[in-house]
């Protein structure tokens, strides 16, 4: 079966967050469930850097205005189709945002082109290329399935992916007539949303079949409180929505092998973590004492509950705490971390910004890592740390709950435990979250048993992977590599 599945953003071409690791982890996992996976993705800087070679298979003299070639390729393990559309795409920094820290005003523009050429591969626009499924990820593709929709019949299925329903790709009516749809798409049942069009509604609405990347999560957004206005849209085609958990690359985050640790280490040999730790707190100016080291590897938002750690950073350090943030984001939350580790010189540390290598450090060599999240579509984090002994610390919430297995007496007694999962969303339970998670530490024999129950857990995609295949033989019709009677 042949898919093609379009993304603004796709590891390790181009990455701003946790869409790039699934869409670029999807297609090497889908290929021993019998799927060949092509990832469409435009043309930024880092991606056309990486382009050597590659050959043109369509050249477009009005894409939106712009001309434009879609060139085939193979990059960094990826069978790729990128969009070379320099008016579009060669913009520096961050796809989406302008460097004084603005959306780039022609976004709708930039990324109904994504959905556009997206349709017109699924309805065979390259001689040879006809894919039977289109996969479309989060706002930025959401209008394929709605060019597919409401153009010419074609036989190609269409599945959206919903990495958060926060992020609807919203924007005025003004744009519809530029949008290459035909009158009727600007309805309910098309791209209108409130007066206006959003693309991530359009893709929910006209998709074949909706995912969302956790079980968990797709049961929250459909209900008011996290459904951000679209859970009628949900409940009304519950039938086709279901939750697929996110995995991880093990190959990537391997502790065994990882070369961004000082020291690489197994479940078995989990006592060689300490070279990490050291490193970690020399990285970081930290003091060197024997406490529980936390860490937070996020962006500083309120969504990520950033606003809840900051109250009870004092807390956290007079329980013999100390604390590694890796991230960005709103300003006060960053002035917030920063002022904290004035407050705490060697208890508190923040590095601003993103670095891969050090977050890998940070898994492999912190106690613990903090994830108060208010929603969490899935989450990739504590993944991360659940295979390399970093022991979660979630609230009760989307993946996050999905996902690591609270260490109540019960889970204790029964050793299934693999973190500590507090609820409801507060500053208070956050606290008392923490504090547990240090009572736990100082126990060193059932904290090593956290650790390694954790560095044990199927955090791979072999389960989700077979999952998608099955979903997409059954859109299609077809038959599955993991069907008993193919």
């Amino acid at each position: 079966m042949e898919v093609l599945s379009v993304a603004s953003e796709v590891y390790p071409l181009i990455k701003t967050g946790g869409l790039a690791d699934v869409a670029g982890a999807l297609p090497a996992v889908l290929l021993g469930h019998g799927v060949t996976m092509r990832t469409l993705v435009p043309g930024y800087p880092s991606v056309m850097e990486k382009l050597s070679g590659g050959r043109v298979v369509k050249e477009l003299d009005d894409l939106f205005g712009v001309s434009a070639k879609l060139i085939a390729a193979r990059i960094e393990g990826l069978d790729v189709i990128v969009i070379d559309a320099p008016s579009l795409y060669d913009r520096p920094g961050n796809p989406y945002v302008s460097p004084d820290g603005w959306d780039w005003p022609d976004n709708w523009k930039r990324f109904a082109a994504l959905g556009w050429v997206a349709a017109e591969l699924g309805m065979g626009m390259v001689e040879g290329y006809n894919p039977q499924v289109i996969h479309c990820h989060d706002w930025q593709a959401g209008l394929a399935p709605a060019y597919i929709k409401f153009g010419p019949t074609s036989a190609v299925k269409t599945v959206m992916t919903i990495h958060n329903i926060a992020f609807k790709g919203f924007f005025s009516a003004d744009i519809f007539g530029q949008l290459r749809l035909p009158p009727a798409a600007f309805e309910v049942g098309g791209v209108e949303y409130y007066g206006g069009v959003s693309f991530l509604k359009s893709g929910m609405e006209c998709a074949d079949y909706v995912t969302t990347v956790s079980p968990n999560y797709a049961d929250e957004i459909r209900t008011p409180q996290f459904g951000m206005g679209l859970e009628g849209l949900l409940n009304g085609r519950a039938e086709t929505v279901s939750g697929i958990l996110n995995g991880i690359d093990v190959t990537a985050w391997d502790p065994t092998a990882d070369a961004a640790l000082v020291q690489n280490f197994s479940a078995n040999t989990i006592n060689l973590r300490q070279a990490n730790k050291q490193a970690l707190v020399e990285k970081f100016g930290l003091d060197g004492e024997d406490g529980p080291l936390f860490c937070v590897i996020s962006r500083l938002t309120d969504q990520k509950g950033m606003d809840l750690l900051l109250q009870v950073v004092d807390g956290l350090v007079d329980l013999g705490g100390r604390l590694a943030v890796l991230g960005s984001g709103e300003g006060y939350l960053e002035d917030g971390f920063r002022h904290q580790t004035a407050v705490h010189p060697g208890k508190v540390s923040i590095s601003n910004g993103y670095n891969e290598a050090l977050s890998h450090l940070m898994q492999g060599g912190a106690d613990a890592i903090l994830i108060p999240s208010r929603f969490e579509p899935c989450g990739l984090t504590q993944l991360y740390g659940l295979r390399y002994g970093c022991v979660p610390v979630v609230s009760r919430i989307g993946g996050l709950a999905d996902t690591v297995i609270n260490a109540n007496p019960a889970a204790l007694a029964a050793e299934v435990a693999t973190g500590v999962v507090f609820e409801p969303n507060s500053t208070q339970a956050l606290y008392d979250a923490i504090r547990k998670t240090v009572a736990l530490y100082h126990d060193s024999k059932v904290w090593k048993k956290i650790q390694r129950r954790g560095m044990k857990s199927d955090v791979s995609w072999d389960t989700s992977a077979a999952r998608y295949a099955d979903l997409y033989a059954s859109i299609t019709g077809l038959k599955s590599n993991d069907d008993p009677d193919n």
